[in-house]
């Protein structure tokens, strides 16, 4: 699945307000859908990738031999899930924006898992 397909997948996922894959490699997108105004899925993503550094950062000086799945952000009215792909030999994740009231938390990041192995990058 390329990357167009797989963020209108994102999409459908119950609650979905925007979705970017991103390489945390350079912060830069790779492409995003939805968002607005008040969601800058560039910015969001930019900042993302700080995210996902500083915990790869923290695992490693704690010297823990494991894999980082997800990262949940919770907001008032939003959910943050950041899935790193582990199927891509490069640096990549799937950042998705979820309504809280709309969205099913366990459905997403199941949904976020079933679309890592189906991306092709």
């Amino acid at each position: 699945m390329n990357i167009e397909t797989a963020l209108k997948e994102a999409m459908n996922i119950d609650g979905a307000l925007g979705a970017a894959l991103v390489d945390y490699g350079s912060g830069m997108a790779l492409g995003t859908i939805g968002g607005g105004r008040e969601l800058d899925l560039e910015l969001a993503s930019a900042g993302n990738t700080e995210v996902v550094r500083s915990k790869l950062r923290t695992l490693a000086s704690l010297g823990l031999n494991d894999q980082i799945e997800d990262i949940l952000i919770t907001l008032g009215r939003q959910y943050h899930l950041i899935r790193l792909l582990t199927t891509s030999s490069s640096q990549l994740f799937m950042y998705l924006v979820l309504d809280r009231d709309r969205a099913n938390l366990a459905l997403a990041r199941h949904n976020l898992r079933r679309l890592e192995g189906e991306i092709s990058v």
